[in-house]
């Protein structure tokens, strides 16, 4: 009975040792950058969002519609009631490069914090490059 209570506390003792994570990756460098926004303006290619960058400065960037869906996956809006923590968005950064980004907006496109641009503005000056994601600090 003593070698059988033996065998078991050593087991136990020795499980943890062996079922740990042994794979040979490193692990990712991840991290993100929160900033609040001050408008997003809806348009058929995407959003274009001013945000601060800075003291009262302001800049301006935009993200695809098509960087929405699962196949993209490079942005997520995240619709919340109204609240004073937002409208914001967390850029995600893996290993110094893009990785994705997340927009916590007002559930209602009627709040203040939504814009819509006057039919004579050239939107497409804001979406001339798809594939990258800039921000200025």
């Amino acid at each position: 009975m003593k070698k059988i209570i033996f065998a078991l506390i050593f087991l136990a003792v020795l499980t943890p040792v062996f079922s740990q994570n042994n794979s040979r990756n490193t692990p990712t460098d991840m991290y993100y950058i929160n900033i609040p926004i001050e408008k997003i303006y809806t348009t058929g290619l995407g959003y274009v969002i001013l945000y601060r960058k800075g003291t009262n400065q302001i800049a301006t960037t935009s993200i695809p519609v098509e960087w929405f869906t699962d196949a993209a996956g490079r942005a997520e809006m995240i619709r919340l009631p109204a609240g004073r923590d937002w409208p914001t968005m967390s850029v995600f950064y893996k290993n110094g490069e893009f990785s994705h980004v997340r927009v916590y907006v007002h559930r209602i496109s009627g709040h203040r914090s939504w814009g819509i641009f006057p039919g004579n503005v050239d939107v497409r000056q804001y979406f001339t490059d798809t594939e990258t994601f800039k921000i200025e600090f």
